[in-house]
């Protein structure tokens, strides 16, 4: 038991002295739990979504009854054919439009317009006039698809770049390079190349696979939408580069990677909208690289958007990987 004992307060004594795995298992727990607090406390979620073309605020009387409704989500929008074309796709139950003419567009075919279209009309809104519009309903799996796919090349590209690298530095083999005239930019992008080539042969092959059998919709290009995947893959490897510019240690590099993929978990769009959430999370998920990833593929598959819709989503990921991988280059330590 001596021998036990001796062997058991040498690895305690081992983790704890090992600062940064000794505050990340105490500062990881915390930091998700304060996470969903963030995000999920409020009101309670309202059952319906219905656009508003218009200020509400302006109305008076029985004209305002139905906009002060509990658990219906009154979403102001500038676009009527875009709102209209969510309407078609179940995206908004209902679309009242409050400005000259009075009216609103419901889907016949979706139960929460059919619900919520009978609540208005209790509610003092028998006067407006009734455009009924056809579309078929977006799937869950149809919806979530590229966040599922984004999340992949997330791991991927910050783990597979990042530890890698962390590990080259403490078995000696970047100190060994240094001795050769690569430069630290040509040895960054060369990882860049590699990990690019692999996930994108590999996201290209799940999605080609998975679409066999469940058949995803998809409204706009194939072409945008590897466009967007082959820039958002960019932006990520360089972020991993960044992290692991100059750390030594496996343990940190690994806990730093996951400090930066779950808030893009979680504030990006993957499993669930950000609609109705704190507006303060809503600015902060603008900051991370996969929600421009998510947003633009999605709005691809599921709203036809074109080249010029998903330009700001790429502007500012090109923006993020020239960043990252100037300052990746900058920092980096071949020791």
């Amino acid at each position: 038991m001596k021998k036990f004992f001796a062997i058991l307060h040498a690895r305690n004594m081992e983790f704890i002295r090992d600062t940064s795995s000794l505050g990340w298992n105490i500062l990881f727990p915390l930091l998700l739990v304060l996470g969903f607090a963030v995000v999920f406390t409020g009101e309670p979620k309202a059952l319906f979504k219905a656009g508003v073309l218009g200020d509400a605020s302006v109305l008076k009387g029985t004209d305002r009854e139905f906009f002060n409704a509990r658990y219906v989500q009154f979403i102001t929008v500038n676009d009527e054919r875009m709102a209209i074309d969510k309407v078609e796709h179940f995206q908004l139950d209902m679309l009242v439009d409050i400005r000259q003419g009075r009216r609103y567009w419901i889907n016949e075919n979706a139960p929460n317009g059919y619900v919520l279209e009978r609540v208005m009309k209790g509610m003092g809104g028998s006067r407006y006039e009734r455009t009924i519009v056809q579309g078929r309903e977006i799937r869950y799996v149809d919806w979530v698809v590229p966040g599922i796919l984004a999340m992949n090349m997330m791991f991927s590209c910050l783990f597979g770049v990042g530890y890698v690298i962390v590990r080259y530095r403490k078995n000696g083999f970047l100190k060994r390079l240094k001795a050769t005239p690569l430069h630290p930019f040509e040895f960054l992008l060369a990882q860049m190349v590699s990990r690019l080539i692999l996930i994108q042969a590999i996201t290209v092959a799940v999605y080609a696979g998975c679409n066999y059998f469940i058949h995803f919709q998809m409204r706009g290009s194939y072409g945008n939408l590897f466009l967007i995947s082959l820039v958002g893959a960019v932006c990520l490897i360089s972020l991993g580069l960044l992290v692991s510019a100059r750390l030594a240690s496996e343990e940190l590099a690994g806990g730093l990677l996951n400090l930066l993929t779950w808030p893009m978990m979680l504030l990006s769009g993957v499993w669930f909208s950000l609609e109705g959430v704190n507006p303060a999370v809503q600015k902060i998920a603008q900051f991370l690289p996969l929600t421009h990833l998510v947003d633009g593929a999605r709005a691809i598959m599921t709203e036809g958007a074109g080249l010029a819709d998903i330009a700001p989503h790429l502007l500012i990921l090109g923006i993020m990987s020239a960043v990252f991988l100037s300052l990746g280059s900058l920092i980096f330590k071949w020791e």
